[in-house]
């Protein structure tokens, strides 16, 4: 966790300058995208979300040590005093000079300090593979980015897909990983919650792609493949998080470009089932 702690290093050493949240990615060890993503899962909070309050929290300090309200506003990035005065009032419920006053009770965001999680009876199960080039075939939508519980434009999306998909999709899948797939892939480089990314049902396929699918050739390269089971979607959240905060940091591998395969086997009765997430790595040291 020592990358993901010189990252929130970074955002504290001057808090009144813009983040330039590909650098935080870099030293992270991930691509922009997978930082902030990860970033939420694991803060509950968006990116940008911490870094205001952060600034506010500063913020407050300096209007309780006597600076007048523009000059702290403009300090700390602010178009005026009435735009610092209604992010002020959206953190602590009152206003800049209401809080000067004795008994005043106000919010502030501590720093952020990432630490590993050590559980003896688990750890994170996982191969390193080397796969030929395939192609995805499915159906796919252009969806934006949530980084925090379910994605209404994914659910979606999966209700309006034709019932006769899945037997289609499980009769082209002859490769790994095997079955019906959910796939992630980036797109130009979104950077905030609200970018967007194209979201798949597909499979995994050396066949040619049925007319009237979408297709997206993958280039040959290396993969980490991740393997779970228990509680869903739980169990699945934790994966992605852990592959992040955890096995990058500790392995000489980065995130690379490519999309993100995850392959889901619910038990009967569901509530339960297996995982397995697949995800494209290059070496760190190509960096």
């Amino acid at each position: 966790m020592q990358e993901w702690n010189r990252a929130i290093e970074l955002i504290e050493a001057d808090l009144t300058a813009p983040v330039d949240a590909g650098a935080l990615a870099r030293v992270a060890l991930t691509s922009e995208y997978h930082f902030r993503r990860m970033f939420a899962s694991l803060a509950g909070m968006p990116l940008s979300e911490y870094i205001r309050r952060r600034r506010l929290t500063a913020a407050t300090g300096e209007i309780l040590a006597g600076r007048t309200v523009l000059e702290v506003a403009t300090r700390y990035g602010y178009g005026s005093a009435e735009a610092f005065t209604r992010a002020f009032r959206a953190l602590h419920g009152t206003t800049p000079s209401q809080a000067r006053r004795p008994g005043a009770i106000l919010h502030s965001q501590p720093q952020l300090r990432f630490h590993l999680r050590v559980e003896g009876t688990t750890d994170m199960k996982h191969r390193i593979i080397s796969k030929d080039a395939f192609r995805l075939v499915g159906r796919r939508a252009r969806v934006p980015i949530v980084f925090e519980g379910p994605n209404p434009h994914i659910e979606r999306f999966e209700r309006s897909l034709d019932p006769a998909l899945r037997p289609l999709l499980e009769a082209l899948s002859d490769t790994e990983p095997q079955g019906l797939l959910a796939v992630t892939d980036t797109i130009a480089h979104p950077v905030e919650e609200g970018g967007e990314v194209d979201y798949w049902r597909a499979a995994a396929t050396l066949q040619a792609p049925p007319d009237g699918l979408d297709a997206l050739e993958v280039a040959a390269g290396q993969w980490v493949v991740f393997d779970t089971e228990g509680v869903f979607p739980d169990v699945l959240q934790r994966l992605w998080a852990d592959a992040a905060a955890e096995w990058f940091p500790a392995n000489p591998y980065r995130w690379a470009p490519g999309p993100q395969l995850l392959s889901v086997q619910a038990d009967p009765g569901g509530g339960t089932g297996r995982g397995q997430l697949w995800i494209p790595i290059e070496p760190a040291a190509s960096s």
